[in-house]
């Protein structure tokens, strides 16, 4: 075998690696747990309500008044290019084009006489949103 052959088969073992999905979760994670916080309040919820295999999936979808809106969903299914963040025993998982617009976020739980439900707050992509906090306009930088 010749020095080229073998070089291109170390390079494409080393290749499956990096790109694996375990590899490509792992690093997703590590990026997730830097850029989105969690309050106790959404903690003490999720305990509540997940089963065992059961995560708070958050995505971003165009819609809503105000361009963008928050989508929160209870979900057993992991993609390849999701981010997981896991504190306290639950999960919350963001896929990575979601998570460009919410870096740096916070998820509460909020409950009020007229509602409870998950949000996101303090949204440093945020421009502008609705009075209920469920959608919102990106800054141009």
């Amino acid at each position: 075998m010749t020095f080229s052959v073998l070089m291109a088969k170390n390079v494409q073992k080393c290749f499956k690696f990096i790109m694996g999905p375990q590899t490509i979760r792992y690093f997703s994670s590590k990026l997730a747990e830097e850029d989105l916080k969690v309050t106790d309040d959404c903690i003490k919820r999720l305990e509540a309500i997940c089963d065992q295999d059961e995560f708070l999936r958050l995505s971003v979808e165009s819609g809503g008044c105000s361009g963008y809106q928050y989508k929160f969903e209870l979900d057993k299914t992991i993609a390849v290019d999701d981010c997981i963040l896991e504190k306290q025993g639950i999960k919350i998982v963001v896929d990575t084009t979601s998570l460009n617009y919410i870096k740096g976020s916070t998820i509460d739980y909020e409950q009020q006489l007229i509602r409870a439900a998950f949000r996101l707050i303090r949204n440093p992509k945020a421009q502008d949103g609705c009075s209920c906090g469920a959608s919102f306009s990106i800054k141009i930088d």
